[in-house]
């Protein structure tokens, strides 16, 4: 993952967080740093400074909360929001190229136990 990600300049983590917070804005909310953490899975330690580096790529935007002038409300810029559906891409022919087939024939088998079609 870190070597697809590296062309765009992106960690993992860095990634995570983005692609996060460009899909909660795309669904109306503009989230505080904590709020972004447990929808992204990240130790609200590690989002701080990892949001500071997004922010001095460019790709994400951080406003003080009207509402609470501790907290910071984040944001994709143009910029982000332009690169995250790219990163996702890429994360996903990483997923499909490493799980591939194995993944598809678990799903398939699943499926089929939930539809009752073959013994558990």
């Amino acid at each position: 993952m870190t070597t697809a990600l590296e062309p765009l300049g992106l960690t993992h983590v860095q990634f995570v967080l983005l692609a996060c917070t460009w899909w909660l804005n795309s669904h109306g909310e503009q989230p505080n740093q904590l709020r972004l953490s447990q929808q992204a899975g990240v130790d609200v330690k590690m989002t701080s400074p990892v949001l500071r580096t997004l922010e001095e790529k460019g790709f994400i935007e951080r406003t003080t909360d009207p509402s609470d002038t501790r907290a910071k409300r984040i944001q994709v810029t143009e910029r982000g929001a332009s690169l995250a559906p790219q990163a996702i891409d890429v994360v996903e022919q990483v997923d499909r190229a490493f799980f591939g087939s194995e993944l598809e024939v678990h799903t398939l088998h699943f499926l089929r136990q939930l539809a009752g079609k073959t013994p558990r």
